[in-house]
């Protein structure tokens, strides 16, 4: 049985921040796993637009009970610019989701990775030595291809139909994991894991990110999009006989890591 939430003066607030909000399914999960641990804690949505980020990111810095940020599209790449420090998969990926306070300042973790690559464990698939595809080279996307790479896949390769922000990954990554990064494509044939860091799916009427015709069944394909439940290029793929990791499988395999370094139970390694 859930233990009720607790709000009063001694509240610690957790702003989740993003442009859109209204997808988010954090703020009850992650608040209900403080108030099982006794934790006197609440996550809450704020819709920022990109224009006031920093703006708002200086209020919260003076809202003393705000020990912490939960940071979503498109706020990722802005958000590691405004932290004092970063861990090194932060630096490599170029953004962060999550800040912790640290006095008058912050700092940042990109642990997007370790949930979609756990969520993606949880189902029986093992990256090692294997090459992926990963689409999209955003926040979430760029913190996915850092850690596909940390788990030892054979190769990455990138799309995004930005090629400068795809090229500045993929320097990024090179640099950590020389020669194992390059460019790729829509075209998901040779890939052992097929991975979409993008929105598209989110929309009705939306484009499916990769080629899903040519997905065969020996493929692992992953989604981050977690509204709808099964994702337009997750019912596809499973159509093809895929075994599948809808965003769902990320969000839950991340939960309690971003609750526990919310709460400080946990601590960021920066």
């Amino acid at each position: 049985m859930n233990a009720p939430l607790r709000i009063d003066g001694e509240t610690r607030l957790f702003p989740i921040v993003g442009h859109p909000i209204g997808q988010v399914k954090s703020p009850t999960s992650l608040s209900q796993i403080m108030a099982d641990r006794g934790f006197n804690g609440m996550v809450v949505p704020a819709h920022i637009l990109p224009e006031d980020l920093n703006a708002w990111l200086e209020q919260a810095t003076s809202l003393r009970n705000c020990d912490g940020i939960v940071v979503t599209v498109p706020h990722k790449v802005p958000c590691l610019a405004f932290c004092t420090r970063v861990t090194a998969r932060a630096q490599a990926s170029g953004a962060v989701n999550i800040m912790i306070r640290e006095g008058d300042s912050w700092i940042g973790d990109a642990t997007d990775g370790h949930g979609y690559l756990d969520g993606i464990a949880a189902e029986g698939f093992d990256v090692a030595g294997k090459p992926a595809l990963l689409i999209g080279t955003g926040g979430a996307g760029s913190a996915i291809a850092y850690e596909i790479l940390a788990r030892g896949a054979s190769e990455l390769a990138l799309h995004d139909i930005d090629t400068p922000r795809r090229d500045a990954l993929l320097a990024r990554l090179d640099a950590a994991f020389p020669g194992r990064v390059r460019v790729g494509s829509t075209d998901p044939r040779g890939f052992a894991l097929v991975a979409n860091a993008t929105p598209l799916g989110m929309r009705e009427g939306d484009p499916l990110p990769v080629q899903a015709d040519l997905l065969t069944a020996d493929q692992f394909v992953a989604d981050v999009v977690t509204r709808p439940a099964v994702p337009p290029l997750i019912a596809a793929a499973r159509a093809k006989g895929c075994a599948t990791m809808p965003g769902s499988g990320m969000f839950n395999a991340q939960a309690v890591l971003l609750a526990e370094l919310l709460m400080g139970s946990r601590k960021i390694d920066a």
